[in-house]
């Protein structure tokens, strides 16, 4: 492992603009870190955070997953999801709401889930549950939010930990972590950290991306299991992901898996 820390730490360096890296392999407790500590803007990998503060409320039963959520034509978000595309209006309960926002990145249902809970109750619930730089600053194609310089962030190190309590089944429950991860590993988006991978290797992860900024954070299963967060802002997109599907695929092999 450490031949391989060499490796991506001097990649890492190389790469333009402002990069995160965080590795911790689940079997034997390894770790390779490069500026896992700080924040940076997360693009649709904040997605994942909401996810979990709502399975907070509703593992405390603070909210009901058949709550419907109404969906105007005024709320629809371009680019990524589905709800953009219905006609007129629409009610969608929460649970639906949370798997388009995983599973496919739907803008708008992503933007609803904010608006329901709130940005400043959606805050509290990441410290809850130990998110200290991980934020939500603004709606999702909120331009007049941006340009006064307010963006989601998120920090490698902690959506790395809420990975990891997933993957063992410790966030929340055992059946909370297992319907997380489930979902999780129903992601669309899949040429990032699943892009050199073998065919068939189960991925659960979260994308983001915007101009300049391209994210992936999952749980790559190979037969040692690792959690690897990626974060990359004001970067050369194309060689920001050649390195992570590169990467993701040599920690494949020596996390003991064959091609």
């Amino acid at each position: 492992m450490q031949k391989m820390k060499e490796t991506l730490i001097s990649r890492l360096e190389a790469l333009p603009g402002s990069i995160g890296f965080y590795l911790k392999n689940l079997a034997t407790g390894d770790e390779i870190t490069f500026h896992a500590g700080e924040d940076f803007e997360s693009a649709s990998v904040i997605k994942l955070p909401i996810y979990a503060a709502v399975q907070k409320l509703a593992s405390e039963g603070n909210v009901s997953w058949d709550e419907k959520l109404l969906c105007r034509e005024e709320d629809k978000r371009p680019s990524c999801g589905a709800l953009q595309f219905f006609t007129g209006e629409v009610e969608v309960d929460l649970r639906t709401l949370c798997a388009l926002m995983i599973t496919i990145s739907d803008n708008t249902a992503t933007n609803l889930l904010i608006r329901r809970f709130g940005i400043s109750f959606l805050n509290a619930q990441f410290r809850e549950l130990g998110f200290r730089k991980t934020r939500i600053e603004r709606f999702l194609f909120d331009a007049e939010a941006s340009s006064r310089g307010l963006e989601n962030r998120f920090c490698p190190s902690e959506v790395g930990l809420l990975l990891e309590q997933i993957a063992n089944g410790t966030f929340l429950s055992p059946q909370v972590s297992d319907e997380m991860l489930t979902l999780l590993k129903k992601q669309q988006i899949k040429h990032k950290l699943q892009g050199y991978l073998p065919c068939g290797t189960a991925v659960a992860h979260k994308t983001g991306e915007d101009a300049g900024i391209t994210n992936d954070v999952g749980i790559v299963f190979a037969p040692q299991p690792f959690v690897v967060c990626f974060a990359s802002n004001r970067t050369d997109v194309p060689a920001a992901e050649r390195f992570l599907r590169q990467a993701s695929l040599d920690l494949f092999r020596v996390c003991g898996g064959a091609e």
